[in-house]
């Protein structure tokens, strides 16, 4: 059986919040930088899409995840399935990202503070990990271009 630090060890989440009143799109920002739990293991690189998914890397056992972590409502959160973002860390396991969005009217920006985070635009993240920016570009062009 998968457990919850098993799921949150092979598996990182981007958090945004797209409003599509105003196109803005917002994620947020930890001391660690954009991916939840954590940032990706150093030395992680990008790898192809399993053609069978290995067990522990599904968007709804990892939104569970998240939710019993973080106390976040899941009602307020939809996974957006045309993102697909895999890695190979060092010791050869795959890890996959997941791209998690708010659907409320506003980014929860008082939720996102008492996890130690704070939504910022593209253009905030300036000097932060390449490799992650590179995953939020790919996230910006899924809700940019629709």
């Amino acid at each position: 059986m998968t457990t919850t630090t098993d799921l949150l060890t092979r598996n990182r989440v981007i958090l945004c919040h797209f409003d599509d009143y105003s196109h803005a799109l917002l994620y947020p920002r930890w001391e660690h930088g954009m991916l939840w739990p954590q940032a990706l293991p150093a030395g992680a690189e990008p790898m192809e899409a399993p053609a069978d998914a290995p067990a522990g890397h599904d968007t709804p056992a990892v939104t569970a995840a998240l939710l019993a972590a973080t106390g976040l409502k899941g009602d307020e959160l939809e996974p957006t399935d045309r993102f697909m973002a895999w890695f190979r860390t060092p010791d050869g396991q795959p890890l996959r990202v997941h791209l998690l969005r708010f659907t409320t009217p506003d980014a929860p920006k008082p939720a996102i503070e008492a996890l130690g985070g704070r939504f910022m635009a593209m253009s905030q993240l300036r000097g932060a990990d390449m490799k992650e920016l590179l995953l939020l570009r790919h996230a910006f062009g899924l809700f940019g271009h629709g």
